[in-house]
């Protein structure tokens, strides 16, 4: 067998060249994910030259190197945040306590799900973003979509080595089914519902990006407390990279407002179709769609193993040290449950509530870019208003999967849900206008018409820059 030349191949701060287990488990691992990628990847774009961010080291203050770069060639390290010396336990029954730097054998099961249900939704997403590239607005945006590929690579990478290094036998078996699954494959499906949806035009793209990898910070934030260090510190640094995933939903569902807003004004019936663009209806649809998966993705309302994994100090809250209470004992978090055809006040223990608690951050920071999207809108003139929708809409877990709500969170009969679902989800022909613009543009400084141009390039370069360099 070839041997890994690791410092050249694997940027990383985990020694991984003085670690014989580790390189042997990578040995095995690593072709499969090659192969992986060749065939889940990005299609048509693995023979051009990309520039792209590279992660080289955890240090702050200058961490990445920008390269053009073929993807295949990337240089998916291993980096975990510097220790904090003395840190201790910040919640649960082992508060103040210190660390583990060792799985501890009583949590051993629930810290792994934990990881490999983080580990699964990285591959997942690059998955259901493969064939994106084919129909890219611009050079600027096919870059940004390679970029949160191959970061969502490098952190399937940082599970995957949680995994080698302090799981074992079943940790490798895990890592390698990590590679087996596929998005919305009906026999080997990834596990998470969002992960599972198909991702076939770019609004779609831009609102995974704001909602999901938004779920995916607060995720991280929360892993970011555990009391199982080399967990926190690998989600820590993770972060780092998260940010700019978020950066390109955020701010790539605001130029598509910009640009339907302008288009609606020009319009003489006010219709922004009329003139190429998505119409802002159409936007609330799609916006109502994405937000309603990603509150899925932190699970029930009312959750024994959030409970749980709390008390152990595996999984915090996002920003534990805003609270005042880290054991959560007492104290009770107010509720809403359905009993019958009305909603009824439940008040349930707070660590029963942890997944709400958190759920509550999330939409908070989502209403906030909502907020500046609106700005957009107001400053172009359209007399619209995108809102987000109750969290009781369109749930598949928890309290409110089942029943039926409409946006904003009346309870409704599933005759009134069927009759009136394609008013708030996008329906087949919302689907099919936003595809049909869907027309790749891929010349430096040129722009699909539906969308606006971004305020600045990356890493200080113009929008002209030739982010993609396509091989003949």
């Amino acid at each position: 067998m070839t041997t890994i030349s690791y410092s050249a191949k694997i940027p990383n701060n985990v020694n991984i060249d003085s670690d014989t287990r580790l390189q042997r488990a990578l040995e095995k691992w690593q072709p499969n994910f090659m192969k992986w990628w060749m065939e889940a990847g990005p299609e048509e774009f693995q023979n051009d030259l990309i520039y792209l961010r590279t992660a080289v080291s955890a240090d702050s203050s200058g961490w990445a190197h920008f390269d053009h770069v073929k993807m295949p060639d990337y240089r998916w390290g291993i980096f975990l945040a510097d220790p904090v010396p003395g840190r201790t336990i910040g919640f649960g029954d082992f508060l103040g306590r210190p660390v583990w730097q060792e799985v501890p054998g009583e949590f051993r099961n629930q810290l792994r799900r934990i990881i490999v249900t983080q580990g699964d939704t990285e591959p997942a997403s690059v998955e259901q973003q493969r064939l994106l590239g084919r129909t890219a607005p611009s050079l600027y945006d096919l870059r940004n979509l390679f970029q949160v590929n191959v970061e969502e690579g490098r952190h399937l990478w940082a599970m995957v080595y949680l995994l080698h290094s302090y799981f074992g036998r079943d940790g490798r078996e895990e890592a390698e089914a990590l590679l087996e699954r596929r998005s919305g494959d009906p026999d080997k499906p990834r596990i998470l519902g969002a992960f599972n949806q198909p991702i076939e035009d770019w609004l779609s793209f831009y609102m995974f990006t704001m909602f999901t990898d938004r779920d995916g910070k607060f995720q991280l934030l929360a892993l970011a407390e555990s009391g199982f260090d080399p967990l926190s510190r690998t989600t820590r640094f993770m972060l780092t990279e998260e940010a700019h995933h978020m950066f390109v939903g955020e701010t790539g569902v605001q130029r598509v407002v910009r640009r339907s807003a302008e288009l609606t004004e020009q319009d003489p019936n006010g219709d922004a179709r009329a003139q190429g663009g998505i119409d802002l209806p159409a936007i609330q649809k799609y916006l109502n769609l994405w937000f309603s998966l990603s509150l899925d993705l932190f699970g029930g309302e009312i959750s024994t193993n959030a409970a749980d994994y709390f008390a152990a100090g595996l999984k915090g809250r996002a920003k534990e040290e805003q609270y005042e209470d880290h054991v959560a004992l007492s104290g009770a978090y107010p509720m809403e449950i359905v009993e019958g055809d009305r909603i009824a006040p439940k008040d349930v223990p707070l660590r029963n509530a942890m997944n709400e608690i958190v759920r509550d951050s999330y939409v908070e920071d989502c209403q906030r870019a909502v907020d500046k999207w609106n700005r957009a809108i107001a400053d172009a003139g359209p007399g619209f208003r995108l809102t987000l929708p109750s969290r009781k809409f369109h749930r598949h877990i928890g309290l409110y999967a089942g029943a039926f709500f409409d946006p904003e969170g009346n309870l409704l009969t599933e005759e009134e849900w069927t009759r009136r679902r394609d008013g708030w989800l996008p329906s087949a022909s919302d689907f099919a206008y936003v595809g049909s613009l869907m027309q790749p543009v891929h010349e430096p400084g040129k722009i699909a018409q539906w969308i606006a141009p971004p305020r600045q390039g990356i890493n200080r370069q113009p929008f002209d820059f030739g982010y993609v360099r396509r091989e003949a």
